[in-house]
Formats: C-alpha cells, sequence, structure tokens
C-alpha cells in the first residue's frame, strides 16, 4: 500500500448535486425548486415556527408551568434512606458526607417513603408530617 493508492470506502463520499447547469443533468431550468413562490426565490424564506402569517402554535397555546432556580437548593430524603444510612445523629453535613444529597442543597426535607426500624435524631432537617410521626413511633425525633 502505498499513500498515492489510498482511497476511501466505495460510498463513503458522494458528490454535491450541482444544479442549474442544463437540461441533461435533471436538475436545469428552476433547479428542483419548482416555479414562483416565496420557496423558489434566492434569500426568499421564513423564520423557525413561522405559519404563513397563521398565529403560530407557541402563540395559540397557553402558556403554563414554572420551573424555580431555587430547586438546586432544595432535597428531599426518605426513610428507607434513613434507615440505610445507619447513624443515630443526622444533619446536613452528615447527609452530605454520605452522597445522599448534593453539596449545594441548603434544605433538606424527610418524606415517608419506606420504613424506619432504628431510631434517628433529626438536626436541622424538616420531615412531613406522616415522616415525622414514622420518626416518633420508632423512638426518633424531629429537632
Amino acid at each position: 500500500m502505498e499513500l498515492n493508492g489510498i482511497k476511501p470506502a466505495d460510498g463513503a463520499k458522494h458528490y454535491k448535486r450541482r444544479v442549474g447547469r442544463g437540461i441533461g443533468s435533471g436538475l436545469g431550468k428552476t433547479a428542483g425548486r419548482g416555479h414562483k413562490g416565496q420557496k423558489s426565490r434566492a434569500g426568499g424564506y421564513h423564520k423557525v415556527g413561522f405559519e404563513g402569517g397563521q398565529m403560530p402554535l407557541q402563540r395559540r397555546l397557553p402558556k403554563r408551568g414554572f420551573k424555580s432556580h431555587l430547586l438546586k437548593f432544595n432535597a428531599e430524603i426518605t426513610l428507607t434512606a434513613l434507615e440505610r444510612l445507619g447513624a443515630s445523629d443526622v444533619d446536613l453535613l452528615t447527609l452530605k458526607q454520605a452522597g445522599l444529597v448534593g453539596q449545594l442543597v441548603k434544605v433538606v426535607k424527610v418524606v415517608k417513603t419506606g420504613e424506619l426500624t432504628k431510631p434517628v435524631k433529626l438536626a436541622g432537617i424538616g420531615a412531613t408530617a406522616g415522616a415525622k410521626a414514622a420518626i416518633e413511633a420508632v423512638g426518633g425525633s424531629v429537632v
């Protein structure tokens, strides 16, 4: 094999379509653009979402939803995760070190998903009403 003998695999490269180069090419005269109209003209087209003057879909539909930029600072943790953690005293730092919440998190809340068998003392962590009842039922506390 020589450098001057290397060529791409069959079908890997294809020629650009040369439009407007005579009748015999099959793409002469109107060059595949049809007759008249906005799409046939040079530089004549429309922006994304334009529907010919009809009210565009993104404006016809109602605005809906909202995502708070503060969400990255909030986190929730389940009773199952607390059970697996196995610590008797739990605070924000403990959860961050265990990797159960992100490093940016400032507010954590315990939700009632799963079971808890060991007593856990929560400090500086919120809990839903159901989760609080479950924690206190096994002898834990929420401060």
